[in-house]
């Protein structure tokens, strides 16, 4: 080793490289959400052909072999030499970063792929990639190996027929398509024989893995043909011959009346806004709707694009439906209590409404673009969208009725709640100084070196306080199945004994005085048996966080411990196994003469010292964080497993009971 530091120790990454080395710092992770984030860059790009009027129909498709493909009808990434290169517009989009039509604004008006760097980056990150433009009755091809060119552009001129010929070839014998469908397909390029199609293969030695999710998938394209009416979207999976394709001409409105199924309505229309802002080239369209729910479904998108962290658009579409439904309830005398006061999160009960904004420049933080930050947006929206509102209510006055009835039921029940709390938090002060009896707390008070363990049972409850590091380690057990929040008031909640003692543990609060850096420990760790109980419990549990403490799961602070299913002894040695096929390897290693396999049942099942050794031990245990790739999809999840819609639920259970690899009967 030496210490000299000069010229020599520096290092300059040319092309893609810096993509392959920090490929975190583009695609958001390595693991399964930056998988999907790769196709979402490439059908960003058709979405934005969309936008501009040029694309009509986007098709995806996951092969067999793990690879994807894309292709549009759009106007074709443009194949001419780029002035002042030896090199082809193709090339430079698929090997250059922070190159592309997006940074021209004659090009596109909106666009989602703002920074410029989508499918350069899917480039760089893919084993294989290639890329075949139709434009101007040719065929131009290139092929790339992880950024770099393996095949030169070349082009052919192609009839008619020939070309139909080619994309049916492709296209044709997929499984999910009919006769029909690829009629369809081949009329559609009939009077507009241009478009793009890429095919990638993600790099297994970048990617934690390499398998898609097509549920994941899917829920994105329907997402996008809810954001840009009138586009087909359609979605194939070669491995289980799943295919959808969806079309919604109404837009935003179909998806409110979407996210709402299952749901009762408070009123039979979706209030449903657009307008436009020309000097500053800003389209809005909001669509909402009440419904008999606690809890709020309110999603923001950029240029099609969900903004999961929000940003200035949402923050304006919040004051203006708080500020309009307060104004239209007193103009029209239906808040009759002069004490009572209607704040945002009352007004946010019950309420399911899509917030898309569609601009020129939007200022995205990060280019996974998690949330929008221009200031003026904020106004914009504000103003507008307000206005919309008190002139709708003004033409609606029955709909406002209903709502403003809703909104004052769910300020009284605030109401009620934080007398609760108030009884709660003055009770704990004088019995237990703030902190709930049962739980065994450690001695560390820095939340980043503390944990805490969320234990199904009091004897597990005993097993993790025996065998435990009391220095970081604390321990909660909970008796018995949590009530369901998705169905029950916050009223009802608050009064909940083992929620109270959870909301006290962990020390942030919920709702309005919810606060993540009050969080007592920076790890909270779900210990439930590994049966179907232990399964349900766990959900409920998840159900509370993703609805009252969502900020924990998103700084990355809840994870999911994992303990084993069998023991399997032989003389002295001990192994444990976390699945049936894992088990029987061990067995065949051990010999089956005089191997004794133990079925866990449950963790109180287990000592302390196998329960430190299996599942607590920092060094050994397993541990699954708890992530919100999707925001508006697990919302859904949600909404399916524990709500009111049995019918939901139950097609829910049919399409992924064979995907259940532990399942205790």
């Amino acid at each position: 080793m030496t210490d000299m530091y000069d010229a020599s120790r520096i290092t300059v990454l040319e092309g893609l490289q810096p993509v392959r080395e920090r490929p975190a710092m583009y695609i958001g992770s390595t693991d399964t959400r930056g998988l999907h984030h790769l196709v979402y860059e490439v059908v960003d790009n058709s979405i934005d052909e969309a936008l501009g009027g040029y694309c009509t129909t986007i098709w995806v498709i996951i092969h067999a072999d793990g690879s994807v493909s894309v292709l549009d009808n759009g106007r074709g990434i443009p194949v001419d030499v780029m002035p002042g290169t030896d090199r082809s517009a193709l090339e430079t989009v698929l090997t250059v970063l922070h190159a592309g039509g997006k940074f021209d604004k004659n090009s596109y008006q909106v666009s989602g792929g703002l920074h410029g760097v989508g499918v350069s980056v899917v480039n760089a990150l893919s084993t294989r990639l290639s890329a075949v433009v139709y434009r101007d009755g040719n065929v131009y091809e290139m092929r790339f190996a992880r950024g770099a060119v393996t095949s030169p552009i070349s082009v052919r001129e192609e009839s008619l027929p020939e070309m139909q010929e080619r994309y049916l070839a492709w296209y044709g014998e997929e499984p999910g398509h009919s006769g029909k469908d690829r009629r369809e397909f081949l009329r559609l390029f009939e009077k507009k024989l241009s478009g793009t199609r890429i095919v990638f293969l993600p790099d297994g030695s970048i990617f934690e893995t390499l398998k898609f999710d097509y549920d994941v998938l899917s829920h994105r394209m329907r997402e996008l043909a809810f954001l840009n009416s009138g586009v087909k979207i359609s979605i194939t999976d070669e491995r289980s011959g799943d295919a959808e394709t969806f079309c919604y001409e109404g837009g935003i409105c179909e998806y409110v009346r979407y996210l709402n199924e299952g749901s009762v309505p408070t009123h039979p229309d979706v209030i449903a806004v657009s307008k436009k802002d020309t000097e500053n080239r800003i389209d809005i369209d909001v669509a909402l709707q009440y419904v008999n729910s606690y809890s709020e479904q309110v999603f923001a998108y950029v240029n099609s694009v969900n903004t999961r962290e929000g940003g200035t658009h949402l923050e304006g579409f919040r004051s203006a439906i708080t500020r309009a439904i307060n104004a239209s309830a007193r103009r029209n005398n239906l808040i009759k209590e002069s004490a009572l006061s209607i704040r945002g999160e009352d007004v946010r009960e019950g309420l399911t409404a899509i917030v898309s904004v569609k601009m020129a420049n939007p200022q995205f933080e990060g280019q996974t673009k998690m949330r929008l930050g221009n200031s003026i947006v904020r106004g914009i929206v504000d103003s507008l969208v307000y206005q919309s509102l008190i002139d709708y209510f003004e033409e609606n006055p029955k709909v406002l009725s209903a709502i403003v009835e809703k909104v004052i039921a769910a300020a009284r029940a605030r109401e009620a709640a934080r007398n609760a709390r108030e009884l709660a938090r003055r009770k704990s002060t004088l019995e237990t100084s703030g902190l709930p009896g049962k739980l065994a707390d450690c001695s560390e008070r820095d939340p980043e070196k503390s944990e805490i363990y969320i234990v199904e049972g009091d004897s597990a409850g005993g097993s993790a306080k025996q065998g435990r590091d009391r220095r970081f380690q604390a321990i909660l057990p909970l008796r018995g199945k949590i009530l369901n929040v998705e169905k029950a008031t916050p009223h009802k909640i608050l009064k909940n004994t083992e929620i109270l003692a959870l909301i006290s543990a962990i020390g942030t609060g919920v709702g309005e005085q919810f606060d993540t850096e009050k969080a007592r420990y920076h790890l909270v760790i779900l210990m439930t048996d590994a049966d179907v109980d232990g399964a349900h419990i766990r959900t409920l549990l998840l159900t509370f966080f993703f609805r009252y403490m969502k900020e924990l799961i998103e700084k990355g602070y809840v994870y999911i411990a994992q303990p084993p299913l069998f023991r399997i002894a032989k003389g002295k040695q001990e192994r444990y196994a976390f699945r049936e096929e894992e088990m029987r390897q061990i067995v065949a290693e051990l010999g089956e003469k005089g191997v004794s396999v133990q079925r866990y049942k449950g963790l109180g099942e287990m000592n302390a010292s196998q329960l430190w050794e299996t599942t607590m031990d920092p060094g050994r245990r397993v541990l699954k964080q708890v992530t919100i790739e999707d925001a508006v999809y697990a919302n859904e999840i949600f909404e399916k497993l524990m709500g009111e819609n049995v019918e939901a639920r139950k097609e829910f259970i049919k399409r992924h009971a064979k995907e259940v690899t532990n399942l205790d009967i």
